[in-house]
């Protein structure tokens, strides 16, 4: 019987832990790592030739919206393309709870936006699908403590929890948390949670199972020094991690002012709080229209709250709001705001267009607000769009950090889906190795795999993943440093990278020679708390 099953030869070994890279051979057994050094080809049943290539650990995805897209195609192409073996799901939507008063929510907003129908009801059932499904990446998710109260409040945001509700809060948090749950993961709106003390208790639950909190702080402009202090009071209170998502300014107003942002958290860490963060290498974002409304609009029913929009009252009250100017402002202004996805037929000539020549093409330049309505009033629901708000130096400043590492917000693709997805889908981790390390200098490529391999993985806990070291899975990404570099641009983003040659997933091998094999080993990865 061979040594091993799978020997990668004559590569340069980039271990993950940021050390310098070496020449070794890697072997496999058995899923795992099995050893690390000099071996004769005629001790593995196969062999993969990594000669003038880097072999690193599989990236991790720190921050994806994976969750029902992995189940549409379990191949996600556009991630293991890259090299990446993890992604992790949720942020204020999770796949589960999916019960109580705004179950069908979640439910319909999946049917407009996949054609996909939601059975289960639990993270359990969510992962049980997966595994019935197949996956070539493993997935890891967290649990929304926006969509907890959600299951157990519904709609009703304008008031704290009753001692009973948020009791029961509590025990819905505990059974995600022995189900795999990583931790809690959300988003909030501008200044924060409206009750921070609740998400404090339930990440109590989250820190007892060995969580963190993942935090999407805000609106990450005007009240970016309030959110991030929310954030790290439930740190403090609860005792437990906090990792940011996307850390960033939004906003022309604010490029090149964002040194406090991370004085702030290299406060916090100097004070004994586990604080880190996640980037994507981009300079706009992603997410539907619904967050340019004000939060009384954001929390509503969709299905109760898109038909106001062609009442003359409702959209001058929107327009009043001065949370409507804000998010505006932060997300670009009307020259920033792209159309990236629509649906439905006759809408489609939008599609990449921002929002001021939305309102040019319709006569409504005066106002593109009532444009922007409009649109959404004929799509039936809130568009997916891109933001161009952020500048590259402060892209490049945050990046720089040791504790930041690389999450791209994003989603595995394929070249079928609709629209315009923004192109951190298809380049994200490849555009860290090329642009970030081999073009702009700015670490070395020991750093750039380090920041997408153990660094995340310390942040899950995870005490087999991250490195390649014997005894670890072996995810591993096997790529050209000379030729890695993303293809995908705003204008074209459906197109896979350059330079990977070979990807495994726990030991087989799902990209071999740039192309996908069909193979679908991923497996469901499990927090801590998760009961045996």
């Amino acid at each position: 019987m061979a040594e091993f099953d799978t020997l990668i030869v004559g590569g340069t070994v980039i271990d993950g832990s940021g050390a310098l890279g070496v020449a070794a051979d890697v072997g496999i057994k058995d899923g795992r790592i099995a050893a690390i050094g000099q071996f004769s080809p005629s001790a593995a049943e196969r062999t993969v030739d990594a000669r003038g290539l880097v072999v690193s650990p599989g990236f991790i995805d720190m921050h994806t919206h994976t969750d029902i897209a992995v189940l549409i195609d379990g191949n996600a192409e556009s991630k293991v393309r890259q090299g990446v073996t993890l992604d992790v799901i949720g942020e204020s939507q999770s796949v589960a709870p999916v019960t109580g008063p705004a179950a069908e929510e979640y439910k319909a907003e999946q049917r407009h936006r996949f054609e996909f129908d939601v059975t289960w009801e639990d993270l359990a059932g969510y992962f049980d699908r997966l595994q019935r499904t197949g996956t070539s990446i493993n997935i890891a998710s967290g649990v929304s403590p926006q969509q907890i109260r959600r299951a157990v409040m519904g709609f009703d945001d304008d008031r704290p929890a009753s001692p009973d509700e948020l009791a029961q809060m509590e025990r819905v948090t505990e059974q995600a948390m022995r189900q795999g749950a990583m931790g809690l993961t959300c988003a909030w709106h501008g200044g924060g949670p409206e009750y921070p003390e609740e998400v404090a208790v339930m990440a109590r639950i989250a820190a007892k199972y060995g969580g963190y909190y993942g935090v999407h702080v805000g609106s990450e402009g005007y009240k970016m020094q309030q959110e991030l202090e929310k954030a790290l009071y439930v740190g403090r209170e609860a005792k437990l991690p906090v990792h940011i998502y996307h850390i960033k300014l939004r906003g022309q107003s604010f490029w090149g002012r964002v040194g406090w942002v991370m004085e702030s958290v290299e406060a916090a860490q100097a004070e004994g709080l586990d604080v880190t963060a996640n980037q994507y290498p981009y300079t706009a974002m992603q997410h539907p229209w619904a967050r340019l409304m004000p939060r009384w609009v954001q929390n509503a029913p969709r299905k109760e709250i898109i038909p106001h929009f062609a009442e003359r009252e409702f959209r001058d009250k929107v327009k009043a709001d001065p949370e409507f100017k804000q998010y505006v402002d932060e997300h670009g202004g009307w020259e920033g705001i792209v159309a990236s996805v629509l649906r439905t037929p006759g809408l489609e000539k939008y599609i990449g267009k921002r929002a001021i020549e939305v309102a040019r093409m319709r006569g409504q330049e005066a106002d593109p607000a009532e444009a922007v309505f409009d649109v959404i009033l004929e799509e039936g629901n809130f568009p997916h769009g891109v933001f161009h708000n952020m500048a590259e130096q402060d892209v490049q400043t945050f990046m720089r950090k040791p504790w930041v590492s690389i999450g791209s917000d994003g989603t595995a693709l394929n070249p079928t889906a609709k629209g315009l997805p923004h192109p951190r889908s298809f380049g994200t981790n490849v555009r860290v190795l090329g642009k970030y390390a081999r073009e702009e200098r700015l670490f070395p490529l020991e750093e750039a795999v380090r920041k997408m391999t153990s660094l995340p993985a310390s942040v899950l806990r995870l005490s087999d993943r991250g490195l390649l070291k014997p005894g670890y899975w072996a995810d591993v990404a096997i790529f050209d440093a000379d030729r890695v570099a993303d293809k995908a641009t705003f204008e074209a983003p459906k197109q896979y990278p350059a330079g990977v040659e070979y990807v495994l997933v726990n030991g087989e091998l799902v990209v071999a020679r740039g192309e996908h094999t069909g193979a679908r080993p991923g497996h469901p990865i499990y927090g801590p708390g998760k009961a045996a």
